[in-house]
């Protein structure tokens, strides 16, 4: 779905401002308020905005979700999908974990006892560091203020440092059959990671089939298990994939 020149608009005062009222919308852009809030239901089926009391946010930077917010958004939804997992999880001695927090809700209940987990992420990695007898790594990157997670061509570089058994990640969004990122650096991170594991994960909750994603990292069927919260809205084709809902 493509946005209209008046939707364009909202997001980028949005861009600007982090928030705004459909009050203030319907004034400075002479539509009505049911005008505006039909603009912003739209803008939000698509992944690009969060709806607020009496407006709209925008709860992302240019580049990620703040996993702050990741973590409360959907929460019930990620446990209910990491929970499906943990019956699916083959053995391993590494794991390299996404900064998503889905992948966090399954690494916090999986046995990483004398494991080598290695992340990205500095929200997951003071989470795991709270258990004894993990080899946590953490890697290095530049972090932004929003995402807690180190990103750049260094971090990128240092996965080729390793090789690992299991990769446990999620996505921005789902489109057809293939799995996008918001960000480039995500992006680079995850494939390099992807090239670096025996099997890998993908843990996806049911409003990933309608968000928005730019750049592709990679197809379903490249995938070993992909799980998601509930059955997919559509007809994936996963290949030799196991898809668990």
């Amino acid at each position: 779905m493509a946005l209209t020149e008046r939707q364009n608009e909202i997001l980028k005062r949005l861009k600007e401002n982090k928030k705004a009222v459909v009050s203030e919308l319907a004034q400075e852009l002479y539509v009505s308020e049911a005008t505006i809030r039909r603009d912003l239901a739209e803008m939000k089926s698509m992944g690009l905005i969060e709806r607020s009391h009496g407006g709209a946010l925008l709860p992302e930077n240019a580049e990620e979700i703040s996993i702050f917010f990741r973590m409360e958004k959907n929460a019930s939804e990620k446990e209910r999908a990491a929970t499906k997992a943990i019956f699916h999880i083959p053995p391993f001695k590494s794991v390299f974990i996404d900064s998503s927090s889905t992948a966090l809700a399954l690494a916090e209940r999986i046995d990483l006892n004398f494991k080598t987990v290695v992340t990205n992420n500095l929200q997951t990695a003071i989470q795991l560091s709270k258990k004894p007898n993990i080899n946590l790594i953490l890697l290095g990157g530049n972090v932004h203020f929003n995402t807690n997670s180190a990103t750049g061509s260094w971090t990128a570089r240092q996965l080729e440092d390793f090789s690992f058994d299991l990769m446990i990640s999620s996505c921005a969004a789902v489109i057809g059959n293939d799995v996008f990122e918001r960000s480039l650096e995500q992006k680079e991170i995850k494939r390099a990671a992807f090239n670096r594991c025996k099997k890998r994960i993908l843990l996806i909750d049911h409003t990933k089939f309608s968000a928005h994603g730019t750049y592709r990292l990679s197809s379903l069927s490249e995938y070993d298990l992909i799980v998601t919260d509930v059955e997919p809205p559509m007809s994936l084709e996963v290949g030799d994939a196991k898809l668990v809902y």
